[in-house]
């Protein structure tokens, strides 16, 4: 069981910058791929980063460049740097967990291989 909490949204302007946040209860697997999705109203969910504990990372081509994932393992909590932002990023933003092991067939970025979710956090970007 893996409990996570995001924060950190809000509302910028275009060409701005935020933080997201996502903190993780204690867990005792010995490998947890992490990553952030979000969601537009009438869209699908779609995976933008992920992180694994070895700390290699995927990133979606929307978003390559521009955001960029890390994870403090100390504070056991997710970070989402967002540069650049566009309106087209506006979207809810949720943190996501799954623990090993994986199939050879894994695929990071697709929300249905996370068994666990946090609640989301809203990031708005006006032109």
């Amino acid at each position: 069981q893996i409990r996570l909490v995001e924060s950190g949204g809000g509302s910028v302007q275009a060409g701005g910058s935020l933080r997201l946040s996502c903190a993780a209860s204690r867990y005792r697997y010995s490998r947890v791929i992490m990553g952030w999705f979000r969601q537009a109203p009438g869209k699908e969910r779609e995976g933008i980063a992920t992180i694994d504990s070895d700390g290699s990372t995927n990133y979606a081509d929307s978003v390559k460049g521009r955001f960029s994932i890390s994870k403090d393992n100390a504070k056991n909590t997710l970070h989402l740097q967002m540069n650049s932002l566009k309106p087209e990023d506006t979207a809810m933003y949720y943190c996501a967990a799954t623990p090993g092991p994986y199939s050879p067939a894994f695929q990071a970025l697709e929300r249905y291989e996370y068994n666990y979710w946090g609640q989301g956090t809203q990031v708005t970007v006006s032109s």
